[in-house]
This record gives C-alpha cells, sequence and structure tokens, in this order.
C-alpha cells in the first residue's frame, strides 16, 4: 500500500492554487454537497473526468 500523506487545509489550499485537483472523496453525492468545497470534484466527477486530467496532476482527495 503506498505511503498517503495526510495534510491540512492551509497546505491543500496553496497547492489548488498551484494546479493541485481537489476530489471529495464521498461516494454519496449528497455529502459531498453538504461539504461544497469551491472547485472540488465529487467522486462520480473525478471518474468521468479521470483519463481527461493531466497525468502530473496532483490530486488531494478529502472527506470530512
Amino acid at each position: 500500500m503506498a505511503n498517503v500523506p495526510r495534510i491540512g487545509a492551509k497546505e491543500a489550499y496553496g497547492k489548488m492554487e498551484e494546479g493541485a485537483l481537489l476530489v471529495c472523496a464521498y461516494e454519496e453525492e449528497e455529502k459531498c454537497k453538504k461539504i461544497n468545497l469551491e472547485g472540488s470534484l465529487n467522486l462520480r466527477e473525478f471518474e468521468q473526468r479521470a483519463g481527461n486530467l493531466g497525468k502530473d496532476r496532483e490530486l488531494i482527495f478529502y472527506c470530512a
């Protein structure tokens, strides 16, 4: 299993400003709508767009 680092909100925001993509890690769309962070995708949207995203683009998955 890969070692996935945890980062805080400030660092995530900075990475988003540099082009990272924020992905809501809930399968239930309603949970993602409640959190609704600007510019984020829910898992379903991410799966649909995954083929069009650059392979070198950093991804940040979040749940709360």
